[in-house]
């Protein structure tokens, strides 16, 4: 079945990026010349995705501004003359059909995916973190897509973790199908104490998973930090129905992480066609005098 629906959780109140996201929400950190939560929404609409559920809460606003129209600002730029700047600002209220509902409390990603409920409906869907922005020639979430529509099995974005970082993350427990990319996943543990971590591969920014979630996640009680955490969630998937792993080619970056946040806005600028020749100047000079 074709995935049509996509969630992004926006909720979080980003305090690992503090002070800059006190008065400005931290999907709505700039990379280059454009908000992280942009390259996550232009990802799911490269992958197929027509109708996006974004979830915000408390002072979000401009994350709903950001995807309307501008009158006044379309106005002024085309009576300066500016109109591809124009015809790019109009484009992004273009890209999908995208509605907004309120997480009223922060309960854990569980709960934030359970209030997609009524906007999901009987299909299956794709969730993109939206703390996570990845990069890549293939968007990872139609790599997702197209294992789900092979298997009819919940999928899970995955990677490797540094063995030390393994304990902030989740652990899974993985089958790689041949020498593919795909692997079966049988169980995961979040944020696993020494003794509990299976592998070293853990569920990065993206999954897709079919309706029957939303029943799981009702009878899930809060898990790691008293929140209702996906993860638990999707290992009682895994365990009734199976689910599928891929480790998806592109480049995560953590947007809720201040290195993430400069490690991401690097990468852009050195294709951006406008800054990346001196910005790679910059970055020799910069580099010629390191220690």
């Amino acid at each position: 079945m074709k995935i049509r629906k996509a969630v992004i959780p926006a909720a979080g109140l980003g305090t690992r990026v503090l002070p800059a996201s006190k008065a400005m929400p931290k999907e709505m950190l700039p990379i280059v010349d454009k908000p992280a939560i942009q390259f996550i929404v232009e990802e799911a609409v490269k992958s197929g995705i027509e109708d996006i559920l974004i979830i915000t809460s408390r002072g979000k606003t401009t994350v709903e501004d950001h995807f309307d129209r501008a009158p006044e600002l379309e106005a002024r730029l085309l009576a300066n003359g500016k109109e591809d700047i124009c015809r790019q600002i109009v484009d992004i209220s273009k890209l999908a059909n995208i509605q907004y509902i309120r997480q009223k409390e922060t309960k854990g990603l569980g709960h934030a995916v359970y209030c997609a409920k009524t906007f999901v409906g009987d299909e299956p869907f794709a969730v993109l973190y939206g703390d996570d922005v990845i990069l890549g020639e293939t968007p990872a979430c139609k790599e997702l897509c197209d294992v789900y529509e092979k298997y009819s099995l919940g999928v899970a974005g995955i990677q490797p973790v540094e063995p030390s970082q393994i304990q902030k993350y989740c652990s899974l427990a993985v089958e790689q199908l041949g020498a593919s990319n795909i692997y079966k996943v049988t169980d995961m543990v979040e944020k696993p104490k020494p003794e509990q971590v299976l592998s070293n591969f853990s569920i990065l920014g993206r999954v897709v998973l079919p309706p029957q979630i939303f029943p799981i996640l009702e009878n899930t009680s809060p898990g790691a930090n008293g929140e209702i955490q996906l993860t638990d969630a999707m290992r009682t998937l895994a365990q009734q129905q199976g689910m599928m792993g891929v480790q998806y080619s592109g480049t995560r970056f953590d947007m809720g992480n201040k290195l993430g946040i400069l490690q991401a806005a690097v990468t852009v600028a050195l294709t951006h066609p406008e800054v990346r020749e001196p910005f790679k100047a910059y970055l020799k000079q910069v580099v010629s005098q390191l220690d």
